[in-house]
């Protein structure tokens, strides 16, 4: 089975590459625990908007990810939080942001979003082709039918381009990553810790309040 060009065999060996890569790698002035963009990106109107990039094949992304569920709880209404999944030029990787907003757009991403971490990085399941994300979402008690029908929707689309720009506005290159209001980007490879760089987010967050 295929997918955006890529095999079963290239995927694994893609996703073993892009673990190696998955700590968020920004380079900070020394002493620094954040870097600023430049320039700043345009963000959601009257909102500080807080973004994570990520890819499911990052084992960093999945050991953040039960702590992002905790922490977003503790946002004020003036902060709009949203994860933007990562693709690099990767078929696999498009085929996995094309499956997170599929299961957005059909209702289904906060139930199977954090197994879709197990279905990549354990069972290595296909979940990146068309047929292998129906599939398995089926079986995970998911409306497999209506994955497939909007993983070629316009707006799938729309969004998996989307991301694909922004993260190159942005200039990601590892992740997980979390920017804040278009402004300023932080990972645990600047504060040390995911821990860390969740209050290095929250601390950021105060100062754009404090204009």
């Amino acid at each position: 089975m295929k997918t955006e060009g890529i095999d079963r065999r290239r995927f694994l060996q893609t996703l073993g590459l892009l673990a190696l890569a998955g700590a968020g790698s920004v380079q900070a002035q020394e002493g620094k625990t954040y870097v600023e963009l430049s320039p700043a990106q345009p963000t959601i109107p009257g909102k500080i908007e807080v973004i994570e990039f990520f890819h499911y094949g990052c084992p960093h992304c999945r050991h953040l990810d039960p702590l992002v569920e905790g922490w977003k709880k503790t946002l004020g209404g003036d902060v709009a939080f949203h994860r933007s999944p990562v693709i690099w030029g990767q078929g696999a990787l498009a085929g996995l942001a094309r499956l997170h907003f599929s299961l957005d757009a059909t209702g289904q991403l906060e139930a199977l979003h954090p197994k879709i971490f197990a279905a990549v990085q354990d069972e290595r399941r296909l979940v990146y082709d068309r047929d292998g994300a129906r599939a398995w979402v089926q079986e995970n008690g998911g409306d497999g039918k209506a994955v497939y029908d909007a993983w070629t929707s316009f707006g799938v689309e729309t969004r998996v381009k989307e991301a694909d720009a922004r993260a190159r506005a942005y200039k990601i290159d590892g992740v997980p990553t979390l920017a804040v209001g278009g402004r300023y980007l932080t990972s645990a490879s600047l504060t040390g810790s995911h821990e860390a760089a969740l209050k290095e987010v929250d601390r950021l967050i105060a100062q754009l309040r404090r204009g």
